[in-house]
């Protein structure tokens, strides 16, 4: 069984930055896209964060305003999510969400997320 482990949050003041990670428990073939989608505190709906193609191709929501940066990691680390100049917007639950194909028969598409780690920007 596979599993995604989000790591790096924690307790900052505006302007500060953090680094987040998403490590799987086993290797995952044929990854169409990795993403970061975050919850905010009383929203029912995630938003995108920032995603990384197979390709490299990157893109990031709205509200990051050239902040942030995503990129991949090696071995069991999937990818990082660096959030510099963090404000009180950014408070929420960040995931990794990671979605490809089975690289075996009946080759099912699959869409996996981790647990999350809290994000909490408070002055």
């Amino acid at each position: 069984q596979v599993r995604l482990v989000e790591s790096g949050g924690g307790l900052v003041q505006p302007g500060e930055s953090l680094r987040l990670a998403c490590t799987t428990s086993t290797s995952i073939s044929r990854i169409i896209v990795m993403s970061w989608f975050r919850l905010a505190p009383g929203k029912q709906l995630r938003e995108l964060v920032a995603d990384i193609a197979s390709n490299d191709e990157s893109h990031f929501g709205s509200f990051v305003k050239g902040r942030f940066t995503v990129s991949r990691g090696n071995a069991d680390t999937l990818m990082y999510l660096q959030m510099n100049n963090l404000n009180s917007e950014d408070t929420a639950v960040y995931y990794c969400n990671v979605r490809g194909v089975q690289p075996d028969p009946p080759y099912r598409t699959f869409d996996l997320w981790g647990q999350g780690t809290q994000v909490t920007v408070s002055s």
